[in-house]
């Protein structure tokens, strides 16, 4: 049996991720570790673990060096995927540190420990065990043209900073350690059990509520929109099939103007979309216009190829939330009690 250390597993993707494994895998043992900053949430998994058998949980900071140190003396960890991270952009541009110490430290602290743990040397590649980091497409900043992996990084805000930093760290410890690691870097998820701070699901709850629907600047932002179970599918297979050492870009290679992802929503929840909805607001600093990667090597190498289309997956979000209200409506309440 396999286990599997995934960091932020109460996050939005990472929860995912974990009902994923639990569905797809037999005989592995995940051990859940998240801080519970305002975006982890528990009851991202309600419904997923029908026993506590193959699974365990742990509040802890990927910071906190005795208490990680004390979970891998605890288990024998094959896999770490480090989902845990600061993602908000805004929140980024007003509190950079905690990107830095989260995005960064965290992610060369859980390097540290796994490369003790592993009991490996200088240049004493093994097999059986692996780090995968979870990265963005922000990092290459805003491209003319498809970017490949082979491109140059070229982040624009602090949050894309900080994971971009943390990726040379990824690669320094393949380089000097011979640490197996991944990095894959995806373009917007979207699907059930997103924090509403995102687009999507803000546009969702305040078209619910009858709200003003905010939207930066005039909306023409380009973005390549990944249903969230496609991408689970893609670190699944990086995890195990991937070249050591080596980075694949996940994402759909279709790309959607956010004003026309907004009228989208508004016209399966409302039926019509009207101008008077929408409130313009101004676009934060930094703020790239448009990404786009290319995943010809994830699909030539490992065989993958995203499985949900857009119109498919957005109407199953919008539905997901509209049959969760309960789940949404306490994730508010907990942000309006200043838990966040």
């Amino acid at each position: 049996m396999k286990t599997y250390l995934i960091t932020g597993g109460a996050g939005f993707i990472g929860s995912n991720y974990i009902r994923y494994m639990l569905k797809s895998h037999k005989d592995i043992y995940i051990i859940n570790v998240d801080k519970l900053t305002y975006a982890g949430n528990l009851d991202n998994l309600t419904g997923a673990l029908i026993n506590d058998t193959n699974y365990k949980f742990y509040c802890c900071d990927i910071c906190d060096k005795e208490k990680i140190e004390r979970i891998f003396s605890k288990h024998k960890i094959d896999y770490v995927i480090n989902f845990a991270a600061e993602s908000h952009v805004d929140r980024s541009m007003t509190n950079t540190k905690e990107f830095i110490e989260t995005n960064i430290t965290g992610t060369v602290n859980l390097m540290d420990i796994a490369k003790k743990a592993w009991a490996i040397g200088d240049n004493e590649y093994i097999t059986g065990v692996k780090f995968l980091q979870i990265s963005t497409d922000e990092v290459y900043g805003p491209c003319t043209e498809s970017c490949s992996e082979e491109s140059p990084l070229n982040p624009h805000n602090p949050y894309s900073c900080s994971k971009a930093a943390a990726e040379f760290y990824v690669k320094c410890y393949w380089d000097a350690y011979r640490l197996p690691v991944n990095i894959t870097r995806s373009s917007n998820n979207y699907g059930p059990y997103q924090y509403p701070e995102k687009l999507i699901p803000v546009i969702i709850h305040k078209t619910m509520e009858n709200l003003k629907l905010p939207v930066y600047g005039d909306g023409m932002q380009l973005r390549d929109w990944i249903y969230v179970e496609d991408n689970c599918r893609a670190i699944d297979l990086v995890l195990h099939k991937g070249e050591p050492g080596e980075v694949y870009n996940i994402a759909t290679e279709k790309r959607y103007h956010n004003r026309f992802v907004v009228d989208k929503i508004i016209s399966y929840i409302k039926g019509e979309v009207r101008e008077d909805m929408i409130q313009h607001v101004q676009d934060r600093k930094a703020s790239d216009l448009y990404y786009s990667i290319s995943t010809k090597k994830i699909r030539e190498k490992l065989g993958w190829n995203p499985s949900v289309d857009f119109d498919k997956g957005l109407y199953k979000t919008v539905q997901w939330y509209l049959d969760n209200r309960e789940w949404l409506h306490k994730v508010l309440k907990s942000r309006s009690l200043g838990k966040e």
